[in-house]
């Protein structure tokens, strides 16, 4: 296994992650950031508090047994945020991951973490926290194209 490779690209997707989600809040006021489309819907911090839920549980709790917990239903509870309070911690939570790959030790890629009552090794898990992160950095991008309709600025660049 070339760890090496995974290594680099799991940094690359992090930061692109971190980057666009960056790029699409810097875009949004307070009040556009709290928004979303219906009752049955999420908002960008909500979605936020999920991410970071998931840092929690799977990278400081599975990876670097941190004793940290979750509340995964606390997480889906309306809160007002901040545009700098949801900058903040899209850096804070999206840098953990980085560097958490950036330094761990081809070991620690194989070491196991119970997911769901199933052995993953770590590095399955941070390859599975990347495709859940993107699909969220996609809602978020949606929510904002929602809102900014013609005056939105892609983040793909």
């Amino acid at each position: 296994m070339n760890y090496d490779f995974n290594r680099k690209w799991l940094v690359k997707k992090f930061e692109e992650i971190q980057r666009r989600t960056l790029n699409a809040i810097e875009q949004l006021s307070d009040e556009q950031l709290n928004w979303k489309p219906d009752e049955h819907s999420h908002n960008i911090p909500t979605l936020l508090r999920h991410i970071e839920g998931n840092v929690r549980q799977r990278i400081r709790n599975g990876i670097l047994n941190e004793a940290v917990t979750r509340n995964r239903d606390e997480e889906f509870s309306s809160e007002h945020m901040t545009k700098t309070e949801a900058q903040l911690l899209v850096q804070s939570n999206l840098q953990i991951v980085i560097d958490v790959i950036k330094n761990i030790k081809d070991e620690g890629l194989r070491d196991l973490q119970t997911v769901r009552g199933r052995e993953r090794t770590n590095l399955d898990m941070l390859h599975q926290c990347a495709a859940h992160y993107s699909e969220h950095m996609g809602q978020i991008l949606y929510i904002a194209k929602l809102i900014l309709k013609e005056k939105y600025k892609s983040t793909s660049v």
